[in-house]
């Protein structure tokens, strides 16, 4: 019974922290009286925990607001400069690092080819580049706090055990784990889609809403879904696999053994494929000058107007539409965001994924539905960060810090 108790007394410190300090960070400057107030909080519980931010240096006193009459209150707002955090982004054959501020304001970034064909020398690899890039950055960076990894794949996000990638075997990978051992800081580790529609949230594209679902077309197709401000995860840790909705039960097969899934039509390096066989087959088409066909020439020459790319696209923003459709139906969200390559061209596809959504889905879901393109999708990392803000927000990295 007492360890409950003890348990239940770590908790309700931990969400008073993370209350108080969220507060700051997303209003602030802030006085600790309008602090306890929003939060109803009391003022003698603000007043200590503000006390143990300032001392952490979490936080700072800022110049006095206008007076209201009685004594000036001094203002709060949330310290980032001297806190520091690694973001990894790990693709299937590369490695993107990144050191941010806690505000989310980038010092410094690297990126490299990383091929690996087995989970230990994904481990290899992956400490070889870290303690390269802490040894170059050495100079100018200051207290590192946490690091945040984001990979394709299926990840326990609370314990930072990967259980599936869908390009080499891994059996229960304890990323975080790994990483905390060897630099002794917390260690966060996500699925790429989910991280990237996380950081849309906070950062870019969807910060103004609660309720939003971004897809993302790259290797594969694959979705974040936020509800009420979280990424929906379910008890089983992982959902919002829109790749792997069948659109057509006579496509080809997929990777994860069913056929015709969204992935098989709608991820870059099937579009690319598509493309090819219609230039294979004689179709007129200013691409058939490259040397190589990539997702931007496509998008490129469906912008200057060619029919053979333009179809080619169309036909994916209709997959993409059917897919989403039925996603609307279940999540009522407030906003679309799309990320990827194709958003280049994005007047061609966006109409073709509307069409679809209205003919498909429920009129009072679709209606003013905005169908926007990803802020951020061009900064790899920003996907792995977002989860140590989120951390910082809900009070697990806080209370890490708060405790050293």
């Amino acid at each position: 019974m007492t360890g409950g108790q003890i348990g239940n007394v770590d908790l309700v410190k931990q969400l008073n922290s993370a209350a108080v300090y969220r507060l700051i960070d997303l209003q602030g400057p802030i006085s600790r009286i309008q602090v306890a107030d929003v939060s109803q909080l009391a003022p003698a519980s603000v007043t200590k925990i503000t006390r143990q931010l300032l001392e952490r240096g979490l936080i700072k006193e800022v110049a006095q607001q206008a007076s209201t009459g009685g004594r000036r209150a001094i203002s709060l707002t949330t310290e980032s400069t001297p806190f520091h955090s690694i973001a990894i982004r790990l693709g299937r054959n590369y490695i993107e690092l990144t050191l941010y501020d806690l505000s989310g304001k980038f010092i410094a970034g690297t990126g490299h080819a990383f091929h690996y064909t087995s989970q230990q020398a994904l481990i290899d690899g992956l400490l070889d580049h870290i303690r390269q890039f802490i040894a170059d950055n050495q100079s100018i960076m200051r207290e590192l706090v946490a690091f945040g990894i984001t990979l394709p794949g299926l990840i326990d996000p609370e314990t930072g055990v990967v259980d599936y990638m869908p390009h080499i075997e891994v059996d229960n990978l304890p990323l975080a784990d790994i990483i905390t051992d060897k630099y002794g800081v917390a260690c966060f580790v996500g699925n790429d889609i989910r991280g990237l529609a996380l950081a849309e949230h906070y950062f870019g594209a969807s910060r103004d809403c609660h309720d939003s679902i971004l897809v993302s077309v790259h290797h594969g197709t694959g979705s974040g879904i936020i509800v009420n401000g979280q990424v929906f995860l379910g008890y089983n840790r992982n959902v919002g696999e829109i790749g792997h909705i069948q659109i057509d039960p006579l496509g080809d097969k997929c990777q994860c053994g069913n056929f015709g899934c969204l992935e098989t039509v709608a991820s870059e390096p099937a579009i690319i494929k598509h493309v090819q066989a219609l230039l294979a087959q004689g179709y007129p088409s200013s691409l058939q000058e490259l040397e190589e066909v990539t997702m931007p020439a496509i998008c490129e020459a469906a912008n200057k107007g060619d029919e053979l790319a333009t179809q080619a696209l169309i036909k994916v923003g209709n997959h993409l539409g059917k897919a989403l459709a039925m996603t609307i139906n279940l999540f009522n969200p407030q906003k679309i965001v799309i990320s990827g390559n194709i958003v280049q061209a994005k007047n061609i596809v966006f109409p073709a994924i509307r069409r679809c959504i209205e003919t498909q889905s429920l009129s009072t879901f679709h209606k003013d539905l905005p169908i926007v393109e990803s802020e951020l999708y061009t900064q790899p990392t920003i996907g792995a960060f977002s989860m140590i803000k989120r951390a910082m927000l809900n009070g697990v990295l806080l209370q890490k810090l708060l405790e050293e």
